[in-house]
């Protein structure tokens, strides 16, 4: 007898023994909510990644057209442009590079040309890139970077007080 009750609770099967349609349905929804708020700012915190990595890449490039200037004794021409970091420009004297050891670098993260100004008395230059819109100006990923930084010295540091004691 205790078997056929056994067979008998079996078939007509336990009101809690799985999930119902309608509780499938609100865990997909919460699920989806919380994609929908976390998405923009994971989107966001990549452009960000891409702009300090644009900034660090124009640093380096910078440190590596002065270590060319070290060698050679003047910046690369404009005509020479950054190639001269990874190829030794014609009738160059003393180049030791390659300053770079991929050409890729000369592309922004956005995969644009990085550009390169040399002034005309040829004692200053600029490496720069136009953020993510690739347009002149902008603002937040999208503003203008460049290196070494045009916009002026940063204000001398405060002579440090003595702490009271």
């Amino acid at each position: 007898m205790r078997r056929r009750v056994r067979k008998k609770h079996m078939k007509q099967g336990r009101p809690d023994a799985g999930y119902t349609l309608t509780e499938m349905l609100v865990v997909i929804g919460i699920i989806g909510l919380i994609a929908a708020v976390l998405t923009p700012n994971i989107i966001n915190q990549f452009a960000r990644a891409k702009a300090k990595a644009a900034q660090l890449q124009l640093d380096t490039l910078a440190a590596n057209i002065e270590t060319f200037s070290s060698d050679v004794g003047r910046y690369p021409t404009q005509k020479e442009g950054l190639e001269a970091l990874v190829t030794q420009p014609a009738s160059v004297e003393g180049w030791t590079g390659p300053y770079l050891r991929d050409s890729k670098m000369l592309n922004d993260p956005w995969g644009r040309p990085i550009i390169y100004t040399v002034d005309s008395d040829r004692h200053t230059f600029v490496v720069e890139s136009l953020g993510a819109d690739g347009k002149q100006g902008g603002d937040g990923v999208d503003r203008d970077l460049k290196s070494p930084s045009t916009s002026g010295a940063a204000a001398p540091a405060a002579p440090a007080t003595p702490a009271a004691s």
